[in-house]
């Protein structure tokens, strides 16, 4: 039977990973509380990063429908919930394993899809999401001036059409 600590945890562990788009598990083992302090710092704002215990993080996650994750659950783990966006926690998680080798990633969870730890460094390679938007404005401001030019040409091509035609007109009627 369940003590009521435990069952607390549980029931706060299974909002997290409901309210959290991604999850990424990880070994913290032989890091200091200085640097797991600075990965809290580096992952941003819309990041959490929690030292779990393997159980009962495993039981949340089944409650919360997520059941891809249960061969991570060995060794010291901790979870980094993200409820903002994904790229810019991996791109923390990534920056900081690289200078920290005792941080491994062993894999998450995006949005009810299962990622291997390779998948999420690639997701650290893409931008960010207002990175993206941005790009994806500037195509389409690009394409409707493109567009307005092109509206703008066809009355002037018109009128420059008709007036040659009246001059044509006009020197062939003067011509009889």
């Amino acid at each position: 039977m369940p003590t009521p600590d435990k069952a607390a945890a549980v029931a706060e562990l299974t909002d997290k990973f409901r309210s959290s788009n991604a999850a990424v598990l990880t070994e913290y083992r032989g890091l200091t509380v200085a640097q797991l302090k600075q990965l809290r710092r580096s992952l941003g704002e819309n990041s959490e990063y929690a030292v779990v215990k393997n159980t009962l993080t495993k039981i949340a996650a089944n409650e919360a429908g997520i059941d891809t994750l249960d061969d991570l659950f060995t060794g010291p783990t901790a979870v980094a919930f993200v409820t903002g966006d994904p790229v810019v926690s991996a791109k923390g998680l990534r920056d900081f394993a690289k200078d920290n080798p005792n941080l491994v990633i062993k894999g998450g969870v995006l949005d009810g899809k299962a990622l291997s730890a390779d998948e999420i460094k690639k997701l650290a390679d893409l931008e960010s999401r207002e990175v993206l938007l941005s790009k994806l404005a500037g195509a389409f401001k690009g394409k409707q001036s493109q567009a307005a030019q092109l509206f703008q040409a066809l009355p002037s091509k018109f009128v420059r059409t008709a007036e040659a035609l009246r001059v044509k007109q006009a020197e062939q009627g003067g011509a009889e």
